[in-house]
């Protein structure tokens, strides 16, 4: 007799997955520094995985994956991209049939302001002035449109192919 799958160890192994995947698409793939920053692609998973995990799991995958990035390219980052990629999570849901619910639409938009605002703050703190505030914002804003534009195409990709119906396990 066949035991049948834990859902909980799935979560934990899907959310490892994308913990890894975020670290090497945030770190090495299309990495590209600027201003204070540098572009990447690591939040378009980050958005894939708060549209397939529950948010628990997202979360942990987003802050594991950011942080292990940043501890591997810009140390001084990890605290604020550990709070960042809590808080672009949130919006996001994983209800619902499809990747690209309306929730999700909107979340891309929410997640694209809250990054940028963020991290702009956090330059702020971490360089002790309000002048460093725009600098980084800017930079994050620039790595972000990207990642929310291939994202939205990915999603109505995997949306066409049924990804999410064969993922019901999740």
């Amino acid at each position: 007799m066949k035991a049948k799958p834990n859902p909980t160890i799935r979560r934990l192994v899907v959310s490892a997955l994308f913990a890894a995947a975020i670290t090497i698409m945030t770190a090495y793939i299309l990495h590209i520094p600027i201003g204070v920053g540098y572009i990447h692609l690591g939040d378009m998973m980050i958005y894939l995985a708060a549209c397939l995990l529950p948010p628990p799991y997202a979360i942990a995958a987003g802050m594991i994956g950011g942080a292990l990035a940043d501890l591997l390219t810009a140390p001084l980052w990890v605290v604020p991209t550990l709070i960042m990629k809590c808080l672009i999570v949130l919006p996001f849901t994983s209800r619902g049939a499809r990747l690209l619910t309306r929730r999700n639409k909107v979340a891309v938009l929410l997640s694209g302001i809250i990054s940028p605002v963020g991290y702009g703050l956090a330059a702020c703190v971490l360089f002790d002035g309000a002048a460093a505030f725009l600098p980084s914002f800017l930079t994050t804003l620039v790595q972000s449109v990207p990642n929310g534009i291939l994202f939205v195409l990915l999603a109505a990709a995997l949306d066409r192919a049924k990804m999410k119906e064969r993922l019901t396990v999740l």
